[in-house]
């Protein structure tokens, strides 16, 4: 859900007392774009909480650059899903605790299609690789967390697809 200027939001956030604010840039990698280091220098200079960006990152050294901005985590999608190895090398560099591997996941389309499948590029395309399996190796490559969209119920206000959740055990 768009909640308006990331830097008003910011400081939205920083007076609720909010224990970590995640900021992702979902349009950056469809559009081919790299991470937008101005703002996430305000961010970073705003935030009084612990920050994620997430947002075009492609490679160790964006992460290491934009860690050393002051941001605490880095969040990658679509380049951790298409190459799953990044992740190890990103790791080395800042630490496991500062790499978050996004999924985005939705219900398989199709009149025979059942179960979940991921997705990169605002779900304009997919991949051919179960949602745990694709968890596990990003995990295992050295990501620190783990956060799952699930891009079907996202900005609808209806809370998670716990089935969803109890197929990832």
């Amino acid at each position: 859900k768009y909640v308006g200027d990331p830097i008003n939001a910011d400081r939205i956030f920083n007076e609720k007392e909010a224990d970590e604010l995640m900021v992702l840039d979902i349009d950056a990698s469809a559009q081919g774009n790299g991470p937008d280091f101005r703002l996430i220098d305000k961010l970073a200079a705003e935030c009084s909480m612990p920050l994620c960006y997430g947002g075009g990152v492609t490679c160790a050294e964006q992460v290491k650059r934009i860690v050393d901005m002051g941001v605490e985590k880095v969040a990658i999608s679509s380049a951790a899903v298409n190459d799953p190895s990044i992740l190890n090398e990103m790791a080395t560099k800042v630490g496991r605790q500062s790499v978050v591997a996004v999924l985005d996941v939705r219900k398989r389309k199709g009149l025979f299609s059942h179960g979940y499948e991921v997705c990169t590029h605002n779900a304009t395309r997919t991949i051919d690789s179960s949602p745990l399996e694709l968890a596990k190796q990003m995990q295992q490559e050295g990501a620190g967390e783990i956060v799952v969209n699930f891009v079907d119920e996202d900005g609808v206000m209806q809370g998670y697809d716990l089935g969803f959740a109890k197929s990832m055990e």
